[in-house]
């Protein structure tokens, strides 16, 4: 079981390793992860228009993909759209930041919990199979490949909770979130860190502990947040 981040879906699919390198984006998400790189590095302002047109000039796509791209920014409350004025680089609060990872760390700690009881042998393997890429992929300093598989790891365990409709509410929140965490990643040491926070996780998973894999997801998403903070103020 895993989850579709364009459509939102949750689809029975096996969740390997290997897929954590071939995961395939839209352009809209492309688009998306590289103007909230330079939303969040400060390349682009708060207040600096965005204006359609040139955005789909520079990067060679139509105005529909940027547009799409810009409804997920602003969802994340890195782009403000403004009526007949077009989009604009936002200012971002920390009050929305801390609300939008207090929802996130509370979800992901629902689903930790559900995962620890109800996932199956198999789920559970794959998830440690999952977890130990990640641990290679911590020694290698490539902050993008470990994001891409860490997503995997979280899908694994929203699709471990058995639950569709709570695992659409929290990718839903991931997407929103997802700039900051991606961001975090490029931290001196984080990999490392984030593997050694995920640890606590599945092993709380693989025995069975409800309590105990809440409280290590919802400590995680909280490290996340301040290891994000981090990161804005180095920029």
């Amino acid at each position: 079981m895993s989850l579709n981040e364009t459509t939102g879906q949750v689809t029975r699919v096996e969740v390997r390793p290997s897929q954590g390198s071939a995961k395939r984006v839209t352009r809209a998400e492309e688009l998306r992860l590289a103007l909230a790189d330079e939303i969040i590095n400060g390349s682009l302002a708060p207040g600096a228009t965005l204006d359609e047109t040139l955005i789909a000039q520079r990067f060679n796509v139509s105005r529909t993909p940027v547009r799409e791209a810009l409804r997920q920014l602003a969802a994340s409350g890195l782009v403000e759209t403004r009526p007949h004025r077009g989009a604009v680089v936002a200012s971002l609060s920390h009050e929305r930041l801390d609300a939008m990872f207090e929802a996130m760390a509370e979800l992901e700690a629902i689903c930790a919990g559900l995962a620890a009881e109800r996932m199956s042998a198999s789920e559970r393997q794959q998830l440690q199979q999952v977890h130990e890429e990640l641990r290679k992929l911590s020694y290698l300093g490539d902050p993008q490949r470990f994001h891409d598989l860490n997503e995997i790891f979280h899908n694994a365990i929203y699709a471990g909770a058995h639950s569709d409709h709570l695992a659409e509410i929290t990718l839903s929140t991931r997407m929103r979130v997802q700039p900051f965490r991606r961001a975090q990643f490029r931290n001196l040491g984080r990999l490392a860190h984030s593997h050694a926070e995920h640890d606590r996780v599945v092993n709380a998973i693989v025995r069975g502990d409800r309590a105990g894999a809440a409280a290590a997801m919802r400590e995680h998403i909280s490290l996340v947040r301040d290891e994000y903070e981090l990161y804005s103020d180095s920029i």
